[in-house]
């Protein structure tokens, strides 16, 4: 078990040592991801954890992934996209868009929204720039290489939006793995981005931001709510995880444009 006296005391070290500010972050997640951490190593304390973050910086770089757990899929929660294929995209005049991955982890929501750019053919006029936190998530993303296993995995999200077409119409297969194939990278910017502590200063027709902000406390929510309302083009729309909840504070910045898929839309003031 971890009090909140060395929770607190090792984000603030943290904060001192490498200017990331987690003391925000909600406290449940960080526990869970610290205890991670310290299994994962082999830890009896968290003075051993205290003592290796604060002295070796790569180990700390790759112990974010730990600290905040990256979950994506291909195709994740298929009625998403089949929404802005259908109707967002449509609703935007079919220009061509700037689309900002908030989170993006290993790149697969990234892949899905090029393949969905594909079908309308807005693929090689639109441009996507996709950050997170995770140096390490990041290299994964920007690589486009997954293991069968887990394409096995996205195979019946992927067949919802295209019944009838083959993975293999996306990606190059290779023994153990496949990669995207390169013309679905080629519009993409990966960037290295601290959501909650650094500025955006572009504007963008579509943010995603999925399943983000159930790590953030209300304070770290609206602060975050502010960026990307800020970000977003005056008609432009914002894309929330099935598992984020849309604070009050939000709601005087964004109208639900659909309730089932987390969708809403900016409100311009």
């Amino acid at each position: 078990m971890i009090s909140d006296e060395e929770l607190t005391a090792l984000m603030q070290a943290i904060n001192n040592r490498y200017g990331l500010d987690f003391t925000n972050y909600e406290r449940s997640s960080l526990k869970r991801g610290i205890v991670r951490l310290m299994m994962k190593h082999k830890m009896e304390s968290i003075i051993e954890l205290w003592s290796l973050i604060l002295r070796d910086n790569e180990f700390f770089l790759g112990a974010i992934d730990d600290l905040l757990v990256n979950l994506t899929e291909l195709f994740r929660n298929p009625d998403v996209w089949i929404k802005l294929r259908d109707t967002i995209i449509p609703d935007l005049s079919g220009r061509p868009l700037k689309i900002w991955h908030a989170g993006c982890s290993t790149g697969e929501e990234v892949y899905t929204m090029n393949i969905v750019l594909e079908t309308l053919n807005l693929l090689n006029n639109s441009k996507l720039i996709a950050t997170d936190l995770s140096s390490t998530a990041l290299g994964k993303a920007r690589k486009g290489d997954y293991s069968l296993v887990t394409l096995k995995q996205y195979l019946v999200p992927f067949l919802k939006f295209l019944p009838n077409r083959d993975m293999a119409d996306y990606f190059d297969y290779h023994d153990k793995h496949a990669t995207i194939k390169s013309k679905y990278q080629t519009n993409v910017s990966f960037k290295k981005h601290n959501l909650v502590m650094e500025p955006m200063g572009e504007k963008f027709d579509i943010i995603f931001c999925r399943n983000v902000m159930i790590y953030f406390d209300e304070t770290l929510k609206n602060r975050v709510l502010d960026l990307l309302h800020s970000c977003l083009k005056d008609d432009g729309f914002l894309i929330i995880g099935y598992y984020d909840i849309m604070p009050d504070y939000g709601k005087n910045k964004f109208s639900i444009y659909d309730v089932k898929t987390r969708i809403y839309r900016k409100i311009a003031h």
